[in-house]
């Protein structure tokens, strides 16, 4: 198992797992260029991906927790996602076959993959101290994928907002207003493959 934060604020990260020892004992990485959601398009966070021993996908972006700290916000009991994974990594059982798996989660559309290219730009322009053109970049990668989060949440705290502030329950509004709006597979009721 191999965690992969989406951030860029590697204090912060550190701070996290030392702060969660006794639940962390796997390596965390950090992805500060975006490049894994833009690789297995991911939208929403958390996401998890199940790979197996030949670099198969077996489940592709599935949004599972491992405890029940967002249930009331979710719906998603962890309990039951637990028991998934514990089958395929026990029993080989997966959630899916694998032509489903393949074909589960659509390719990023062109809106998508330009507000990566405007969210990429922006962090390049904030960090060489470009304030307006990185803004003006932020704000159109916001545009173009409002219900992304790694874009849209991810950019709060690089534009000087709180990530869990006011700013935070605007976004959830919205993404709950667009029927909060999932870039994978949603396995409320998680049924096993045939």
């Amino acid at each position: 198992m191999i965690a992969v934060a989406i951030d860029e604020a590697a204090d912060a990260l550190r701070d996290y797992i030392r702060d969660h020892t006794d639940g962390i004992t796997y390596p965390v990485l950090m992805d500060s260029d975006h490049l894994l959601t833009e690789l297995y398009a991911i939208s929403n966070v958390p996401t998890v991906l199940l790979i197996d021993e030949s670099d198969t996908i077996v489940q592709p972006n599935w949004n599972a927790y491992a405890t029940d700290t967002f249930k009331d916000f979710t719906g998603i009991d962890s309990g039951d996602q637990l028991d998934a994974i514990r089958r395929w990594v026990i029993d080989g059982e997966t959630l899916m076959t694998a032509d489903d798996a393949r074909g589960a989660v659509d390719d990023l559309t062109d809106e998508e993959e330009q507000a990566r290219l405007h969210f990429r730009l922006a962090v390049h322009l904030r960090n060489a101290g470009d304030t307006t053109g990185s803004e003006r970049n932020f704000d159109r990668a916001c545009q173009l994928a409002p219900n992304d989060w790694t874009i849209r949440r991810a950019s709060l705290p690089l534009r000087g907002g709180d990530p869990f502030g006011p700013e935070f329950f605007e976004l959830l509004a919205e993404f709950d207003e667009a029927g909060r709006p999932y870039h994978g597979v949603n396995h409320s009721g998680l049924p096993t493959a045939p």
